[in-house]
């Protein structure tokens, strides 16, 4: 199968979760995607790499989820809502995950969230419908 190169592509700092990415990261995704069962999530805990090795999970793959390396998982391309699945009872919020992806501290994340809220009622109010930044 052949790809075609895509304007995102060059986007820095973007992981457009598209064909080109998903594709080898199936079993990652699947492994993430397990995690809706809570079962699933203490067997892992367990034993990380184990249950890595019952999903297919290897490589370099293998090695991000060992570690919890969420922004090398979406980098490899990990569905973000199944990554989520990973990291939220594990204690890692959004707001982390997005603080790490961007190399700040979560503080900081929360500020930048605060600080583009500004006058957004009033951006809402002059468009006259919802707000999509």
């Amino acid at each position: 199968m052949t790809w075609q190169k895509k304007d995102y592509e060059d986007i820095p700092g973007t992981y457009v979760f598209d064909g080109k990415r998903a594709h080898p990261a199936y079993a990652l995704n699947k492994l993430l995607f397990s995690f809706n069962n809570e079962e699933n999530r203490t067997e892992f805990d367990k034993d990380p790499a184990a249950y890595c090795d019952k999903y297919g999970v290897k490589g370099e793959y293998k090695d991000v989820v060992v570690n919890s390396d969420f922004l090398q998982m979406l980098r490899l391309g990990a569905n973000i809502y199944f990554m989520a699945k990973m990291a939220i009872p594990r204690g890692v919020s959004v707001q982390d995950a997005g603080a790490a992806f961007q190399g700040i501290t979560t503080e900081e994340f929360k500020q930048n969230l605060v600080a583009k809220s500004d006058g957004l009622i009033e951006k809402i109010t002059k468009k006259g419908d919802y707000w999509n930044g």
